[in-house]
């Protein structure tokens, strides 16, 4: 049976078999039509013309564990940003773990999203959030939203300040032949308050796996969310990452995305603003070899004046990897005085290494400062040659050449212990050792 018509079949039964917010039945129903109507998305789609999820989709996923899995923290010490504290919100195979989390309902709210569909009391959250911002339209956002049921659920209240970041990881532990998991996030930060999050997926055996996770973001006047998207898993992980951010007036929201593992990563990422002075911040690293592929696709539709928004992407790629960039920013005719700024910078490694690159401006206010642009290149030979004659060796030349590539990225990340974390990373992607720290 294809995956399509299994996760079909497989729908209403899980309708019966999960009790969740009578609410949510026409939503559910709706999304799994429309996912009916469209199926999985293939290369003929201009949004998906270079990404084909057909070797993929040949796996017998199971969708549903057949068992209870669980894990000790020792074997899965090394994922979590031990050096600090910080809340944890944890799942094994899409099911929560106690065991390994730590959450809170003491003045924020860091628990599950099974709870908050569930549950009477927070049935105004539900239908003032869950959905709204998330595409109606979009096929795996729609199967997504069809068995929505379980992922982390954040709710920073007004005036509030997280006290310590929050860790979103989702481990596959490879006890199926083939898993296909689905987290729902919903991420409600209140007025004038902040917070970091860190989100994170974790294969720990070789079976192949894919993730379809949809987060909605909903930042209110002038929050701050700073969000970080850790991607380093083995080369039998799939990962469709749907990201859906809302902000209102003067908020700042960051997304930070670190490509470094698994077969075939798709981030999708969407900006939409609803209020004026808004900053929006996309930056991304990729450093992938073998036959990786790597996909953003990314919009920031700007709605309202005096707005700003700033994507910088940065690329590195050997052997016959493959990586995509197709950025779209949008500026309606009410949204003057908008500053949009978007960049795609690339280095091949290797002859054999693709960059797909689509940098797109629709502009339709006439009062703006908006750039894009897209670099592809190799390594300076000139000041690789340079380095060399001053005693520096070959390979960690070319590493610092590389690190220096990336810095302004890395200079993003606002959490000491997670920037050292993802240099070393980056070092151990390069194959090299460097004395220093950016």
């Amino acid at each position: 049976m294809e995956l399509k018509e299994k996760l079909l079949s497989s729908f209403m039964a899980f309708e019966e078999r999960i009790d969740v917010h009578s609410d949510l039945y026409d939503v559910r129903t709706s999304a799994i039509k429309n996912f009916e109507n469209k199926g999985f998305p293939t290369k003929k789609e201009e949004a998906w013309k270079y990404t084909s999820l057909n070797t993929i989709l040949k796996n017998d996923f199971s969708v549903f564990p057949k068992t209870e899995n669980t894990i000790q923290y020792s074997d899965v010490k090394k994922y979590f940003l031990h050096e600090i504290d910080s809340y944890k919100v944890v799942f094994i195979d899409g099911v929560f773990s106690s065991f390994l989390s730590s959450t809170t309902h003491d003045g924020i709210d860091v628990c599950l999203m099974s709870s908050v569909l569930t549950k009477p009391k927070y049935k105004m959250i539900i239908d003032s959030y869950f959905n709204k911002v998330a595409s109606k339209d979009e096929s795996l956002t729609s199967l997504n939203t069809a068995f929505a049921n379980e992922g982390a659920y954040i709710n920073i209240p007004k005036s509030k300040v997280a006290d310590k970041p929050i860790e979103i990881m989702y481990f596959s532990t490879g006890k199926e032949v083939a898993l296909l998991v689905q987290p729902r996030n919903l991420i409600i930060v209140g007025e004038n308050s902040h917070v970091q999050i860190i989100e994170r997926h974790q294969s720990l055996n070789e079976n192949p796996v894919l993730t379809n996770s949809v987060t909605e973001i909903f930042a209110q006047k002038r929050a701050i969310v700073d969000y970080y998207k850790i991607q380093n898993d083995n080369l039998e992980a799939n990962l469709i990452d749907n990201t859906y951010v809302s902000q209102k007036l003067e908020s700042t929201v960051s997304v930070n995305t670190f490509s470094f593992g698994g077969n075939l990563t798709r981030n999708n990422l969407n900006f939409y603003h609803l209020g004026e002075r808004i900053v929006s911040n996309l930056n991304g690293i990729t450093i992938i070899g073998d036959k990786q592929h790597v996909d953003h696709y990314t919009l920031v539709q700007h709605a309202q004046p005096n707005c700003e928004s700033h994507q910088d992407y940065k690329g590195i790629f050997s052997d016959r990897s493959i990586g995509v960039f197709n950025g779209k920013i949008f500026v309606e005719k009410e949204a003057q005085k908008t500053n949009a700024f978007q960049k795609s910078n690339n280095i091949l490694l290797s002859d054999k290494a693709t960059i797909n690159a689509k940098p797109q401006l629709e502009i339709f206010a006439d009062d703006v400062k908006c750039s894009h642009g897209c670099t592809i290149g190799q390594l300076d030979e000139t000041a690789m040659f340079y380095m060399q004659s001053r005693g520096i060796p070959k390979k960690e030349a070319k590493a610092l050449l590389m690190y220096a590539f990336s810095n302004a990225v890395i200079e993003s990340i606002k959490i000491p212990e997670l920037k050292q974390r993802i240099t070393t990373i980056i070092a151990n992607k390069l194959g090299v050792k460097l004395g220093f720290d950016l």
